[in-house]
């Protein structure tokens, strides 16, 4: 429910004539979602949970004879994972996760599951605090909020942490690096340092254009989504609203016109063009296609009903490369626009101004395929955009998942952090590859630093939109002047 919408009370007809009134609703868009809204799948915000307290559960199996482990659910009914190392070193590392998940509610085995992932942290004796957030679908203010609700409950419970560290990954690395600009400024910042890993750190306005492109580009080659029989609705929406497609269903789709699970020599002719154009054009890896498409169906889905079922999404404006036939590709492709309050919504909720005030230490996969890491140089350019470049060191490693680095690196990566919080010593990239193979003794994993890498612009691999090149995308006063309207952002 976008956040000026009142639980209860309004009609179909007046949701409708209200966001047409305020140029909000296109008449095609309007007729996909009358019936969505009648369903009340747009429906009013879930009443806050009763708090259930710490509870002592059994550690993951890596920690079973090293911590003590919690969980229980806050306020806003986020469950929560908490691990205390026995031989606790003082500080606190609060863990923001990726994704988003899009279920209705806080998933209870998320942050279990996070904290056996992130194991290495307890291990390297730092307490470990994970949210799994109110609940499923966007919002990084509400996740940010909710990683932060969980940090004052583990000082409350537990006793104030010597210090706090925040690490994200992922769509987290965007609720970490959101989490300290609200509310790691100023003396009293309870927060000392952040590490923020594989980070989504465009933010949300820019960080997802090439999935735009991609849903765009792929319905153009394809046609099956949504097929000539079936409903039309314009692709930023990513799906309808009341669609019953599954992620098999969509596959099924993929399959059919790329033949993207088969061996080449199993494509026929029209799939292995289709697909050759249409990663050739995105510049997505053909092993996380799939993925992309998927997050640009149904979490696109999930975003523009939060912002009210208005575009926040564009690519009028985009030249289309790398096609057996741009010309015909330009020409054909679908356009759309982005409705200006929801991608002010979008932006206010989700995007970075890179005013930061505490160290801050990133790490990221020279080959992530889902969030490239010319993420990094749109955080970088964020910063320096802010002046604030100084609290930024960037490391790089030469691999190629997203949702998993090597554990050394992480104790490397963490270390070398707490170490620049409590000295006031600026580690270097080869300061922090140089440490790896100490901790690399005991887990094994491997090092894989480039300490000398450094990633291309954003622009270089997302195609940038007209007026959207500068960096931070939503400076710190843009962000002031927005908060003071009464409707903006996106509702917890």
């Amino acid at each position: 429910m976008h956040r000026n919408e009142k639980p209860g009370g309004n009609t179909v007809t007046a949701f409708l004539k209200r966001q047409r009134s305020r140029g909000r609703l296109s008449t095609v868009t309007a007729g996909c979602v009358a019936g969505v809204l009648a369903a009340g799948l747009v429906g009013p915000a879930q009443p806050s949970a009763a708090t259930v307290p710490p509870a002592t559960v059994s550690c993951p199996a890596d920690l079973a004879t090293k911590a003590t482990c919690y969980t229980g659910q806050d306020s806003h009914g986020a469950h929560y994972a908490v691990a205390i190392p026995l031989a606790w070193n003082g500080t606190l590392v609060m863990h923001a996760h990726g994704g988003p998940g899009l279920g209705a509610e806080s998933d209870p085995q998320r942050s279990t599951d996070d904290l056996e992932r992130w194991s290495v942290m307890v291990e390297e004796g730092y307490a470990w605090a994970g949210s799994a957030y109110r609940r499923g679908g966007y919002g990084t203010r509400m996740a940010a909020s909710d990683t932060e609700n969980l940090r004052r409950l583990f000082t409350e419970r537990f006793g104030r942490p010597d210090t706090t560290l925040i690490h994200g990954q992922s769509w987290g690395g965007n609720v970490a690096a959101k989490t300290i600009e609200m509310y790691g400024t100023g003396a009293d910042s309870p927060y000392d340092g952040a590490l923020l890993t594989n980070g989504v750190l465009a933010g949300g306005s820019r960080g997802y254009d090439y999935r735009v492109d991609l849903r765009a580009v792929y319905q153009y080659y394809c046609r099956n989504h949504p097929r000539p029989s079936e409903p039309s609705y314009p692709l930023w929406m990513g799906l309808r609203q009341d669609s019953a497609m599954t992620g098999a269903g969509l596959r099924a789709r993929l399959q059919e016109c790329t033949g993207y699970a088969s061996q080449p020599a199993d494509r026929t002719p029209l799939q292995q063009r289709n697909l050759d154009d249409i990663l050739a054009v995105t510049k997505i890896p053909e092993r996380t296609l799939e993925s992309h498409l998927s997050f640009a169906t149904f979490t696109f889905r999930d975003i523009v009903r939060r912002v009210g079922l208005r575009s926040p999404f564009s690519n009028r404006d985009v030249h289309y490369r790398g096609s057996h036939d741009d010309a015909a590709l330009n020409a054909g492709v679908e356009r759309f626009s982005a409705d200006p309050s929801a991608r002010r919504d979008l932006s206010y909720d989700s995007d970075l101004t890179g005013a930061v005030t505490v160290p801050v230490l990133t790490m990221h996969a020279i080959d992530d395929p889902t969030a490239f890491v010319e993420h990094e140089a749109a955080y970088l350019d964020s910063l320096k955009g802010a002046h604030r470049d100084r609290h930024l060191v960037q490391t790089y490693t030469q691999e190629s998942e997203h949702s998993g680095l090597s554990t050394a690196e992480y104790a490397s990566a963490v270390s070398a952090l707490s170490g620049w919080v409590r000295t006031g010593r600026k580690p270097t990239p080869a300061s922090v590859a140089s440490s790896c193979p100490g901790f690399d003794s005991e887990y094994g994993t491997g090092c894989f630093f480039r300490p000398d890498h450094q990633p291309s612009s954003y622009a270089s691999r997302v195609n940038p939109r007209a007026g959207a090149t500068q960096w931070p995308a939503m400076p710190r006063a843009q962000e002031r002047k927005w908060s003071r309207l009464e409707d903006v952002g996106i509702a917890p």
